[in-house]
């Protein structure tokens, strides 16, 4: 089995006396994607900062392609040939138009993609007079993944990369993550957007407080239990509900006013939810039958904290 391309390990990253990384570790396997995902100041964009090199760790290891860092010279400059970043903000010049920076960009590597087929295969016009500064929020986030792409890299780190894309983009930049991955690219990535995880990582690290609080698969965190979601007023006394459902159901709220019901989502217990939602106003409408998402899933891990 290769090594992985990214290990991390008890990672600590201050910024004054506050931590915003509390001792993260996780490993990302190669030629695959890996997700980070988490509330808003889980330390996230910090641990690819310091995967990068932009940010010196106060504490832990991290390995990146067999490089440990913070590495120099030769290694650093022969890291920098096999690695895209892609930031969450910033790294793009504003006056400068698309084809005019990935071709600076491009030149930087050995063997490039071709930058306006890159453009063109992200959906920005390569032709395009129209300076950086002046694109649209999802434009500027796709010139920015040219960026990071166009080098051919052995590994790619993607944080935030489909913030603002409308549907057909997202859909368009799925198949090019896939794309890239068949042909031996490793991703680590890092996004709020549940359904990229879902679509794309092979496996997914939910942080938050600066610390891995569950790994594995989508399959494995999600589960196979069942059960019936749906949503009403916040905080409602929930023990008429679980006094009439199965000794083995559970009923949680998370998020406030959301509602689940895990367990056999048979008649009976159908019967006796809607009856609830019922005596609360809640219509019956609202209901919705199925195995957990990974956005409910990660929201009540969070919740849990």
């Amino acid at each position: 089995m290769p090594d992985p391309a990214v290990r991390v390990e008890d990672l600590v990253v201050r910024y004054g006396s506050r931590a915003a990384v509390s001792g993260l570790s996780f490993d990302a396997s190669t030629g695959q994607v890996t997700a980070l995902v988490g509330p808003n100041g889980a330390g996230k964009t910090s641990t690819v900062e310091v995967c990068v090199g932009l940010r010196s760790a106060a504490a832990g290891t991290v390995e990146v392609l067999g490089t440990s860092l913070p590495a120099s010279g030769s290694a650093r400059s022969a890291l920098h040939q096999r690695v895209g970043v892609m930031l969450q903000d910033g790294g793009l010049y504003p006056s400068a138009r698309p084809l005019e920076l990935v071709r600076h960009v491009a030149a930087l590597y050995p063997d490039p993609h071709d930058p306006a087929g890159l453009l063109d295969g992200l959906g920005i016009d390569p032709g395009t007079r129209t300076p950086i500064r002046r694109l649209s929020g999802g434009e500027q986030r796709r010139v920015a993944a040219a960026t990071a792409l166009v080098g051919r890299p052995d590994l790619a780190f993607l944080d935030e990369p489909t913030a603002g894309l409308d549907a057909i983009a997202r859909r368009s930049f799925h198949d090019l993550v896939r794309e890239l991955v068949g042909a031996g690219t490793t991703i680590v990535l890092t996004t709020h957007l549940m359904d990229d995880v879902e679509r794309l990582a092979d496996r997914v690290v939910v942080v938050a407080g600066g610390r891995s609080i569950r790994q594995g698969t989508v399959a494995e965190l999600v589960g196979q239990v069942e059960g019936v979601s749906f949503r009403g007023p916040m905080h409602a006394d929930l023990s008429g509900l679980r006094a009439v459902l199965p000794g083995d159901a559970t009923v949680v709220e998370a998020p406030p006013g959301h509602y689940r019901v895990d367990g056999a989502a048979d008649p009976m217990v159908l019967s006796a939810i809607a009856a609830w939602c019922a005596q609360h106003g809640i219509r019956t409408g609202d209901l919705s039958i199925g195995r957990r998402s990974l956005e409910d899933v990660v929201v009540e891990l969070v919740g849990d904290l």
